[in-house]
Formats: C-alpha cells, sequence, structure tokens
C-alpha cells in the first residue's frame, strides 16, 4: 500500500474518464429536499417584495408593502389585493472537492482524490443533465481554485477541467474545511445547493457552525470518501506504509492494532456526518473500490409521491 504520486490508472484525475461519466446522468435529476428556506417550492418562495416573476395577489395584510397593490384586483372584488413576486433563485449545484494531502492515497482500485473527483463529475453532469448551472471549488493541497456556475455541456466540462487540474497541481498544504465552506459564499445563490465531496479529514471544529449556516439556507449534501483500509485491517501479516517520504512498517498480527484500527477513522467520518445531518443535510458514502453512481443514489432519487388517501 503507498500514497506515492507516480502515475498509473487510479493515481491522478484522468480527464477522458470524468468525460465517459456522462453516460450514467442520462434520465437522472438531483433530488429536491427542500429545506426551511425552500419550503414554498424547489426553486421558488413566496417572498414578500420584488423578484423576478409575479406569483398571485392576495387580500392585503397590515405590514404589506403598499407600492405592491394590486389595484385591478382590488377594484374588482372591492376588498385590497397585494402582489407577491417569486423571489429570485438560481437553479444550480456548488461542488465543493476536497483535494487535502489525506486524500492522495488510495489501496483499493484508486486514490481517494481520484474517486471524489469522479463523485464530482458524475454530479455535474446530473445537474447540467437536469438543465441546473454548475459550479466548483477546490480546497486543500494549495488549491484555492473556482469554477463560476454555468449550464450545459460547457459549465459540465469547465467543471471536469478544473477537477483534473487541480489535481495535477495539488501540493502538501492543508486547508480546513470551514476555510474552504465560507468561501462558498461568493458563488452559492439562494435556491443553489451546496454538495461536499472529502474523506472528512478536512472537517475542523468551526466547519459545524459554517454548515449550520448554510443548512438554514440552500440545501446540503455530502459524499464522504473512504479507503478500504479506513474501514477494516487487512488480513494478518507485517506491511510496508509509505507516507510522504517516509516508510513504516505496521504489523497488523497484533490483535490490539487489528481491533482498535478502523475505530479513530469512523470517529472521524461519523462526526462530520452528524454535523451535516443537523444542518439538514443528506449524507452518503463511496469508497475508493466502490461504484460512485451507485453511491450518489440517494442523491438524485426521486422523491416519493405521497398516497392518495381518498383511494
Amino acid at each position: 500500500m503507498t500514497t506515492h504520486d507516480a502515475p498509473g490508472p487510479g493515481v491522478r484525475v484522468a480527464l477522458d474518464e470524468l468525460l465517459a461519466l456522462v453516460a450514467h446522468a442520462r434520465g437522472t435529476r438531483l433530488a429536491e429536499v427542500r429545506s426551511a428556506a425552500q419550503r414554498s417550492g424547489p426553486h421558488g418562495s413566496r417572498w414578500r417584495g420584488r423578484g423576478v416573476d409575479f406569483r398571485e395577489s392576495r387580500i392585503y395584510q397590515a405590514g404589506d408593502d403598499i407600492r405592491h397593490m394590486d389595484w385591478r384586483v382590488t377594484a374588482r372584488s372591492g376588498r385590497p389585493h397585494t402582489k407577491l413576486f417569486e423571489e429570485e433563485r438560481e437553479h444550480g449545484l456548488l461542488v465543493l472537492v476536497d483535494l487535502n494531502p489525506g486524500m492522495r492515497f488510495g489501496t483499493r482500485t484508486r486514490f481517494k482524490s481520484v474517486q471524489a473527483a469522479r463523485a464530482a463529475a458524475l454530479l455535474a453532469w446530473i445537474a447540467t443533465a437536469g438543465g441546473d448551472r454548475v459550479g466548483a471549488i477546490g480546497f486543500g493541497g494549495g488549491i484555492r481554485g473556482e469554477v463560476k456556475p454555468a449550464g450545459g455541456r460547457r459549465g459540465a466540462l469547465h467543471v471536469l477541467r478544473a477537477l483534473r487540474d487541480w489535481d495535477a497541481a495539488a501540493i502538501g498544504v492543508a486547508e480546513p474545511l470551514s476555510a474552504a465552506l465560507e468561501r462558498t459564499r461568493r458563488l452559492l445563490r439562494p435556491g443553489m445547493r451546496l454538495v461536499v465531496v472529502s474523506d472528512g479529514f478536512s472537517a475542523d471544529v468551526a466547519a459545524s457552525a459554517v454548515l449550520a449556516r448554510l443548512g438554514a439556507r440552500h440545501e446540503l449534501g455530502m459524499v464522504l470518501v473512504a479507503d478500504p483500509l479506513e474501514l477494516a485491517p487487512p488480513p494478518p501479516g507485517r506491511y510496508a506504509l509509505s507516507l510522504g517520504g517516509a516508510r513504516r512498517l505496521l504489523d497488523f498480527g497484533e490483535r490490539r492494532l487489528r481491533d482498535a484500527w478502523p475505530h479513530p477513522f469512523a470517529a472521524i467520518r461519523e462526526r462530520l456526518r452528524e454535523d451535516v445531518v443537523r444542518a439538514r443535510g443528506r449524507v452518503v458514502d463511496v469508497t475508493t473500490d466502490g461504484d460512485v453512481r451507485r453511491a450518489i443514489a440517494p442523491l438524485t432519487a426521486r422523491p416519493v409521491a405521497p398516497k392518495d388517501s381518498s383511494a
């Protein structure tokens, strides 16, 4: 098991692999999970004041802006009415991708960094296929990149190329998740959703509060990436581990090491999972050797229509 940066399949993000994921996006849409800020509809909310589109007229209530009086309906009905407008909301997805040094690790099939890019790319294809705009922010590894949300195939391609370029340029400089989340405010607009793709190791204490603030205004999603070695120890034996140029020998023949091994990794993931769930977000898991399309299915599942009680 190694974490070196030697070129090879699964070690670096390949643009052709990300492009091929478009085939898995056809006929799929991001699920609508209404947050407190979006209760009146999947892309719009009732807003007292000037928006972009007229929604309806209703009977005047104390505190309504007299400038929005609907004089035509008022004259016709004999009762004062005011106009309501659709709040301006931008249909879109922003993907926040973790490029910290810990993501450059893998023992099965590919590095976590590569699987993270694949998940982000598939989400980008799904978003644009559904008519949404898509943008991305890369953080960690010395990367502070961003791709402004854009629609159509061109929007998805901008994200894919950035994922490849960020992966190639990332170095051993860490950035906490809280700082990256704060940067999302520059690109997030009302109505947009945010999906974070990370292994959770970048999550700091401050990230919890930022997630809570973002969750009050936007739909949140989390793709937690893990390597199988973080979920369970390997078979008994001695293993050489290379990390950042340093070499260590781990003896997994020791029962104590085998029993304790997965707990620290699980604690990191669960702490971030709880923060996202408290922020009304949805969390999915994917391993480096897992099926990324199946893993993110809960983020793309269509909501179940309520049963007709009159039937």
